[in-house]
């Protein structure tokens, strides 16, 4: 059984993970998310990797500063950690790159895709999406709207 000095690091660290999460996401700094708090990017390192508890107002503070809620520093408590670390990776992954698209109609297109695949159907039907050869052989996928992944 886990003491409660282990238990408290544990959620100091995944409190941490959490702030880094949003700040990523939200396309912060370090720098700038300490300048925002009026504390060094060493500091905010230190609470993002659990070595120093974040204090109860400074976590309100830091909340105010993302754009969040206190709460939403611990919803992932309950989760599996291993899954929640690979997701996190994935959504910020997604996050970035979809930020980097300059093009309106293809962040169109790219988010039709990405609904349509997280909507997909019961039966276990890959989301509509279509294979077909071109000309050179290479398959293509189709979303059945006509937007290729060739288009995107």
């Amino acid at each position: 059984m886990p003491s409660a000095v282990n238990a408290a690091s544990d959620i100091d660290r995944r409190v941490g993970e959490r702030i880094r999460r949003r700040r990523i996401l939200l396309g912060f700094t370090q720098d700038q998310l300490g300048d925002a708090l009026n504390i060094s990017y060493q500091q905010v390192q230190k609470y993002e990797t659990g070595a120093n508890r974040v204090s109860a107002g400074r976590l309100h503070q830091i909340a105010q500063t993302l754009q969040t809620n206190v709460s939403w520093f611990f919803d992932a408590l309950g989760e599996d950690e291993q899954a929640s670390q690979t997701s996190s990776r994935h959504v910020i992954d997604l996050v970035r790159n979809f930020s980097r698209i300059e093009d309106e109609q293809v962040r169109g297109a790219v988010l039709s895709l990405v609904r349509s695949l997280a909507d997909g159907d019961d039966d276990g039907d890959d989301a509509g999406l279509t294979a077909s050869q071109n000309g050179n052989g290479d398959a293509s996928a189709s979303n059945g709207n006509g937007l290729s992944a060739r288009d995107i």
